[in-house]
């Protein structure tokens, strides 16, 4: 019997484990929508590498180099300290692989990708995006 129990308990967490690494999302899209009336916006897409996490930001509305960080939060609701750094965006487009986690990590708390005005100008976020399944 307690054979039995072992092998059947054994049985069921395997298929939990199976289960949650299929239901992982290896891409997400995200919408990138304007902040303080800037016009800019666009989308991300952050694909799951074995590396980590490759991030694309497409921004429409500014060609000068932007800023731009995956912050814990939500827009409506950031911590001002990047948790990870993006490269900068630059002529709309920034693509950076965020090594060591996977997009399950930013999906099991409150992340955002938020874009500043510019170099000069950090205090000031023009778009941004939760980061959201």
């Amino acid at each position: 019997m307690k054979r039995t129990f072992t092998f059947v308990a054994t049985a069921l967490l395997a298929l939990s484990l199976a289960g949650a690494a299929i239901a992982a999302p290896t891409h997400l899209h995200i919408a990138i929508a304007a902040l303080n009336h800037s016009g800019e916006h666009g989308s991300a897409s952050l694909v799951q590498t074995k590396a980590g996490v490759l991030v694309t930001v497409h921004l429409m509305g500014n060609k000068a180099a932007q800023p731009t960080h995956i912050h814990a939060g939500t827009c409506g609701h950031i911590n001002a300290a990047p948790e990870w750094p993006l490269h900068n965006t630059v002529n709309g487009v920034s693509t950076t692989l965020v090594g060591g986690v996977t997009i399950a990590q930013m999906l099991a708390s409150h992340y955002a990708i938020n874009i500043h005005k510019s170099l000069m100008d950090l205090k000031d976020y023009v778009a941004c995006g939760n980061i959201k399944s």
